[in-house]
């Protein structure tokens, strides 16, 4: 993939947009196949490019039920999609071209600093095998955990084989599961009493969510806060504050008529799996209307830049609130952790805010107009299509091909990013353009 654009014909970012799209045409092609399908019949293409699409963006919604419609071979080439997309397809590119000994060259690490969200391109390769030994090692632990429950319940071969899928499901923050036999699109519900499954899931979610590079400090400094980089104390603390907040809510206001530890469980659960992963534990559909706006406020929110979780990111809140309170405060500097912010990073988290506010508000009322369904329900799909969460109140298999196109785009830019698809479209080479104007004054509030 690298090769074929070291003349620079296309951009850093369009090749990422277009490595993305290559892997989910290439999975659609292959879950289309009758060997996909438990019923080895033809998977029609929208459908197998829907499931593809949520694969690759580690979303996790789906127009048939993952257990009972697809084969071993379509659940294999689901999971590994879901890898691929979790770890990033420029980043596995990068570790098979090191692995067989081909010497990266300045075109090949710009695009995987671009990819990884990498300040700095010294070191990328290490980081790139650092990214790889962190999935695998913590895959296989969770799997280890979560076999103790699966491989009691469904014997040796199934019950490791589920392990598995679930955990590098919530690692990658993906939430397919393979829990239909117990009613399709039944999620983890069946476990919403069981520590062991609830607890190593959420773990799972957390520790993808957070990123690379965060793990990459803790290692370095272990838990010396303040020798952390700014941009993971940024993290730390929003991803502590979104999923204390919500738990605490959803305990108390949600839940009570569940028992204490089952209500305990259902509500960390619930506050962490918005946060990308989409699986879930109870009926969301029985949710009140408070319930489900929260869920929908931590779709758009998502995880930590440089992760397999998708959304706006936490760091892009933790800057507009750091310019909301030095504005309120009447500072002419915005900052965090004694460090300024630059302008350049508040006009990207104000301009990466509106595009998602808008697609998501505009995607649920198109498809609210096209599907006649409450538009409630339509901003909760949109919001997890573009959050790249995988949660839904029912609606997804009913949905008509427009919606599913209209989905379909929405994990796409989800998962890619929306400044990556707007540099990618306006920003094609060059740095940018630095044109100076006279000041003018526009009263705002």
């Amino acid at each position: 993939m690298f090769y074929l654009f070291t003349k620079k014909i296309v951009s850093d970012f369009q090749i990422i947009i277009l490595a993305f799209a290559c892997v989910i045409l290439l999975g659609g092609i292959l879950l289309m196949l009758p060997v996909s399908s438990a019923a080895g019949l033809w998977t029609p293409f929208s459908e197998a490019l829907f499931t593809s699409t949520s694969a690759v963006c580690v979303t996790g919604l789906v127009v048939h039920d993952t257990m009972t419609y697809w084969s071993i071979f379509g659940k294999t080439v689901i999971l590994l999609l879901i890898q691929t997309g979790g770890m990033g397809v420029v980043t596995l590119s990068a570790m098979v071209l090191s692995v067989t000994g081909h010497k990266l060259g300045l075109v090949q690490r710009t695009l995987i600093q671009d990819s990884i969200g990498s300040e700095h391109m010294g070191g990328l390769v290490r980081m790139v095998r650092f990214i790889v030994k962190v999935m695998l090692t913590v895959e296989g632990i969770g799997a280890c955990f979560l076999a103790t429950v699966f491989i009691p319940l469904y014997g040796p071969l199934k019950g490791a084989a589920f392990s598995v899928f679930h955990s590098v499901s919530a690692f990658c923050n993906a939430g397919f599961d393979l829990m239909g036999e117990q009613g399709e699109y039944s999620s983890l519900t069946g476990f919403a009493a069981n520590p062991v499954v609830t607890l190593t899931i959420s773990l799972l979610i957390i520790l993808g969510g957070i990123g690379f590079f965060t793990w990459k400090d803790f290692i370095d400094h272990g838990l010396k806060f303040r020798r952390y980089r700014m941009q993971t104390k940024a993290i730390l603390v929003m991803t502590a504050a979104l999923l204390l907040l919500p738990a605490i809510y959803l305990f108390m206001a949600e839940y009570g008529n569940l028992p204490l530890g089952e209500r305990l469980l259902a509500a960390i659960f619930q506050a962490v799996t918005p946060r990308t992963a989409g699986f879930n534990t109870t009926d969301l559909t029985q949710m009140s209307g408070t319930g489900q706006a929260v869920t929908v406020i931590l779709m758009l929110i998502g995880g930590a830049p440089g992760s397999t979780a998708g959304g706006m990111k936490v760091t892009t809140i933790f800057v507009i609130l750091a310019t909301c309170a030095s504005v309120f405060g009447g500072e002419e500097e915005c900052s965090g952790f004694g460090r300024s912010i630059d302008n350049k990073v508040i006009s990207q988290s104000m301009a990466l805010m509106t595009i998602y506010m808008t697609l998501f508000l505009v995607s649920g009322a198109v498809i609210c107009s096209l599907e006649q369904q409450p538009l409630h329900i339509c901003l909760f799909e949109s919001a997890s299509a573009i959050g790249t969460v995988g949660l839904t109140l029912g609606i997804t298999p009913t949905l008509g091909l427009i919606s599913k196109i209209i989905l379909i785009a929405l994990m796409f830019l989800g998962r890619t990013g929306g400044l990556t698809i707007a540099w990618a479209l306006f920003r094609i080479q060059g740095p940018a353009v630095n044109r100076k104007y006279p000041k003018g004054n526009i009263a705002v509030g």
